[in-house]
């Protein structure tokens, strides 16, 4: 099994950045697909981006495209999201999870391992 811990959020102005990290355990990091899902007060939870196995792959929903940025470090077992031009709509608690598919997917219950969440608050 996977046990993923998110750190790095916190409170910041409209138009600045985050970078949020997930670290994982175990010796099977490399071989699982990670995504970035949020949730906001009084919302479903919502898909935000996913990375490939390799790093290579991403895909990311619309209204994060070209402020959002999903990479990972294999050596390191941690995925990030560096969030850029940030808006108060993307205000929510930030969860990162891991996918035994081999394809990228967008669905919560494709998801089988997740952590604890970190707050991000955008203020306007």
């Amino acid at each position: 099994q996977v046990q993923l811990v998110e750190s790095g959020g916190g409170l910041v102005q409209a138009g600045g950045s985050l970078r949020l990290s997930c670290a994982a355990s175990g010796r099977t990091f490399g071989r699982t697909n990670m995504g970035w899902f949020r949730q906001a007060p009084g919302k479903e939870r919502e898909f935000v981006c996913a990375v490939s196995r390799s790093g290579i792959s991403t895909t990311y929903t619309d209204s994060v495209k070209g402020r959002f940025t999903i990479s990972r470090d294999n050596a390191k077992n941690t995925v990030y999201l560096q969030m850029n031009i940030l808006k108060p709509e993307d205000t929510a608690v930030y969860f990162c999870a891991a996918s035994g598919l081999s394809i990228l997917v967008r669905n919560s219950h494709q998801y089988d391992y997740w952590g604890q969440g970190t707050q991000v608050t955008v203020s306007s």
